[in-house]
């Protein structure tokens, strides 16, 4: 870090301890309070990555990056934590599970490094390999990183074809549950289905939340365009018989298509 962005974190350090001091807002917050907030924050971010809008990642990592210092000034005055322990903890803990780089451990590649920093997780007194993945986790983003967790300790399929296979199995079960009307066993076979769809785009090397959040976006697009193009003519989509609609769709799509 250069001074330049030392002396401009402790300025912006100083200007969160001023309007937690001056502001009303600011001053009524608590931890419970920001927490919302912190989770809207964060998803803003994933949206400006997945768009790939650099602009918009560096506007949210600095309003999460204000966040933290919020919650660090309320921790200092409550006497729980300062500021400092928390920057200072997460160097302890880069250095320790990092023996690669500040010790004498050896390693091939990427997946000893994972491998070696779940080990010193369970050191640390974790129970399973399995704990850190948040509970309130979107169910996707928990299935990524359930399966990721797994895979350290050699819970993984070999490659791409046997996980397809897996997809295929959990389809016929989840066709069987629909055949025998049994409304909680399809729910769970639907559930293994998505389960299996998620770890075949690890071994695609793709991000499954990213690329459902990239077909929201072009479902919102295409949609919006329908509902312009029927108002454009006099109607509503309401108006519409499904066939006009599907008609419309298809031709949005190609044009869509066509710009990629």
């Amino acid at each position: 870090m250069n001074n330049k962005t030392a002396d401009n974190f402790l300025a912006l350090v100083e200007i969160m301890n001023e309007l937690r001091e001056k502001c009303p807002w600011d001053k009524k917050q608590t931890i419970q309070s920001l927490r919302h907030l912190t989770i809207e924050e964060t998803y803003e971010l994933a949206d400006a990555i997945t768009e790939e809008n650099w602009d918009e990642i560096k506007e949210e990592l600095g309003d999460l990056l204000l966040h933290l210092l919020f919650y660090s000034k309320i921790g200092t005055e409550l006497n729980k934590f300062t500021l400092n322990d928390v920057i200072e903890g997460i160097s302890k803990k880069l250095i320790h599970r990092h023996p690669h780089i500040y010790g004498s451990v050896k390693v091939e590649n990427e997946q000893d490094v994972k491998r070696n920093w779940e080990k010193l997780k369970l050191k640390e007194g974790k129970k399973s390999v399995l704990s850190g993945v948040p509970t309130s986790l979107p169910a996707i983003v928990k299935a990524m990183r359930l399966q990721e967790k797994a895979k350290q300790v050699g819970f993984e399929w070999e490659n791409k074809e046997q996980v397809w296979e897996k997809v295929e199995e959990e389809i016929l079960e989840l066709k069987t549950a629909l055949l025998e009307g049994d409304k909680k066993k399809t729910e769970q076979e639907l559930g293994d289905v998505f389960f299996s769809l998620v770890n075949y785009s690890r071994f695609l090397q793709l991000d499954a939340e990213n690329a459902l959040e990239l077909t929201n976006k072009k479902f919102i697009d295409r949609f919006t365009k329908m509902e312009e193009e029927a108002k454009q003519h006099g109607k509503e989509l309401t108006q519409m018989s499904l066939e006009e609609m599907d008609e419309v769709w298809n031709r949005i799509k190609i044009k869509s298509n066509e710009n990629l």
